[in-house]
């Protein structure tokens, strides 16, 4: 999932990209409501966790001008350590689609958003990933790229759809091996060789590269990049 964290509380932000980015998830972050609400109703996000206490616009306003002036329909989940049920119905009548009071632990949060990705899902299937002229059918595991069908090895198929839910954003070398293999990972270096084969399959035949190289850091599939598309990280 791509996430998106509004949250100002540094060492909640900092567990909440430790537990979630192990587990091949992709996470942004805003430190106050303005800047939340910019990035939610701008960028394409699979949830997004929202505190109630923020900076320069608390979160219930956040949530109230994503849906009603931006037509948001993004699963948001709220944060708070307000537990009254007036604050909760005020949390839900504000547009939250699940509200989980402080403390809390991290994988029931994460339970609570795999919840809301499936109720989305079900509302607004989304089958199809596209960036610029590659698209993926997640419902047939199709690959093509400018009309073109792609023949795909599952690991080059699954990192494919990773970087393309992601996309224009970076995936670190350790996301998507979570991805492939979980905390079993295998001797050497097999992610650069998947790599090198969706590239192949990818980028080869066409002009224009779509996955690029972060040296030290991981891959991005984007229509434009600066860094270098042959560098290994």
């Amino acid at each position: 999932m791509r996430l998106l964290v509004i949250e100002d509380n540094r060492q909640l932000v900092a567990n909440l990209f430790e537990y979630f980015e192990a587990r091949g998830h992709v996470l942004d972050v805003a430190p106050d409501g303005i800047t939340g609400l910019h990035l939610a109703a701008s960028q394409s996000y699979d949830a997004v966790i929202l505190d109630w206490m923020l900076p320069r616009m608390e979160g219930p306003e956040v949530l109230r001008r994503l849906r009603a002036e931006h037509g948001s329909e993004v699963p948001v989940i709220m944060l708070t350590a307000r537990d009254d049920l007036p604050d909760k119905i005020a949390g839900f009548r504000a547009g939250a689609d699940d509200y989980l009071t402080k403390p809390f632990a991290l994988p029931e949060l994460e339970v609570r958003l795999e919840a809301l990705q499936v109720r989305a899902h079900g509302r607004n299937p989304r089958k199809v990933l596209e960036v610029a002229d590659l698209s993926l059918d997640l419902a047939t595991l199709e690959a093509r790229r400018d009309g073109q069908v792609l023949h795909l090895y599952p690991a080059c198929r699954k990192l494919l759809e990773v970087l393309m839910r992601a996309s224009p954003a970076a995936v670190t070398r350790q996301q998507l091996e979570f991805a492939l293999w979980g905390d079993e990972l295998p001797d050497g270096d097999l992610l650069r060789s998947h790599v090198y084969e969706l590239r192949r399959s990818v980028d080869g035949p066409f002009a224009s590269k779509l996955i690029h190289t972060l040296p030290r850091v991981g891959y991005r599939l984007a229509v434009t990049a600066t860094e270098d598309s042959d560098a290994t990280p």
